[in-house]
C-alpha cells in the first residue's frame, strides 16, 4: 500500500479557515495518507486537536517554531 503525503500551507489564515482547508483534503485521501500541515495562526492548534476527535485523523506530531505551528495528521 502506498501512502501519499500531501502539504498544507495555511499561513496567514485565521480560523477557522485552516481547519475547513485540513476538513477538505481530508475529504480527498486515502486511510494511512498523511496531511503535513503549517500555520501561523495560535487558535489553530486548539481547533486541530478538536478536529482530530471528531473525524478519524490521528495527530502524528506538533511542533513549533517561532511564530509556526507544525502538525502531521494521518487518516485512520
Amino acid at each position: 500500500m502506498t501512502i501519499n503525503k500531501y502539504y498544507l500551507d495555511l499561513t496567514g489564515l485565521k480560523c477557522p479557515v485552516p481547519v475547513l482547508k485540513i476538513s477538505r483534503k481530508y475529504k480527498e485521501i486515502k486511510v494511512g495518507d498523511i496531511i503535513n500541515v503549517k500555520c501561523d495562526d495560535p487558535k489553530s492548534e486548539n481547533d486541530i486537536n478538536e478536529l482530530c476527535k471528531s473525524i478519524n485523523i490521528k495527530l502524528i506530531e506538533k511542533k513549533q517554531d517561532k511564530n509556526c505551528l507544525s502538525f502531521k495528521l494521518k487518516k485512520i
